[in-house]
């Protein structure tokens, strides 16, 4: 069983330098995936008071910076950009990289920011309207010579995107956990579908709904990838671990419970454990998520031992 084990950085509280730093250390660690996330302030929101860079130019730098890992956004809100410029964007980005981007779409979630940078944020029911519409034109531009699209939010008119992206089919990857509308989406397009911070076993369900989903489509379940995003939240001992349980629950409040059940809020003695659980819940993509600061030695341990360590038990 082939398994991608990716790292999704968050880009706040991170001078540029360290932050190319980080990725050209985890580009030489061999990691399969990395990624950044799609907002203009800090997640979670804690008043707009930390340091944030904006996802695109980050990933050109990202793309630059690396020579390996596939690399992508988990995920554009498609609120915030019209889908024929991130059309535009994505295969600028799969150019800079020699053909390693993967495009990541989502309904959004972040009202605060939407709100403090002037972005309209509808109602869930049209977000998702909005993202159906998104996928379905940025696929066509991505496919065919011109494209002529009319929908209710999103339209082109006798569009190309050239130069085509390098490689012939650019996996898109929808994010979310709504079983009526996003999953649904994600059965009918998606190459991937990416859940973050849920727990193995919510995993497992979701994953079941996606199937039907699949069946009801007419596609095969297994011709999605599906990811798991898990908080990297790693700490020496016990003492330092219940320590970032409090530091979760303070900053995260009503979410704690959801962002902690999909969490790596362990010792480094767990983790490989800890993953393991989500490959047998089905995740053939786990990507752990850094927000700073983190415990150094802790990451260099899943870098150096639980890597190792999972991809040998799983045959990747």
């Amino acid at each position: 069983m082939t398994i991608s084990l990716g790292v999704h950085v968050g880009q706040q509280n991170l001078e540029m330098d360290a932050m190319r730093a980080l990725w050209r250390r985890l580009d030489a660690a061999k990691v399969d995936w990395i990624s950044t996330w799609d907002h203009f302030l800090e997640a979670p929101y804690q008043g707009g008071d930390q340091p944030h860079f904006e996802a695109v130019a980050t990933l050109g730098a990202l793309a630059a910076e690396t020579q390996h890992a596939r690399l992508g956004c988990l995920v554009f809100y498609v609120g915030y950009r019209n889908p024929a410029l991130l059309a535009k964007v994505a295969t600028t980005l799969d150019h800079i990289s020699g053909g390693r981007f993967e495009l990541g779409l989502g309904a959004g979630w972040h009202i605060d920011e939407a709100i403090a940078y002037g972005y309209p944020f509808p109602d869930i029911g049209t977000r998702l309207d909005m993202l159906n519409e998104a996928v379905e034109l940025i696929r066509r531009l991505l496919t065919e010579p011109r494209t002529t699209y009319s929908g209710r939010h999103f339209q082109a008119d006798d569009a190309s995107c050239l130069p085509v992206p390098v490689q012939e089919r650019m996996p898109i990857w929808i994010g979310g956990r709504g079983e009526k509308r996003t999953l649904e989406i994600v059965a009918r397009h998606a190459d991937g579908w990416n859940a973050a911070y849920t727990g193995p076993e919510e995993f497992t369900r979701l994953s079941h709904v996606l199937d039907e989903w699949c069946e009801s489509a007419g596609r095969a379940p297994d011709s999605i990838a599906r990811g798991a995003n898990v908080s990297f939240n790693v700490m020496p001992d016990d003492k330092a671990v219940a320590v970032e349980r409090s530091k979760l629950e303070s900053e995260w409040g009503a979410a704690a419970d959801r962002i902690i059940e999909g969490s790596l809020l362990c010792t480094p003695e767990a983790v490989v454990d800890n993953v393991m659980t989500y490959v047998e819940a089905g995740a053939n993509a786990i990507n752990i998520a850094l927000r700073a600061p983190w415990d150094e030695d802790c990451l260099s341990r899943y870098l150096e031992e639980a890597i190792p360590a999972i991809k040998h038990e799983t045959g990747g």
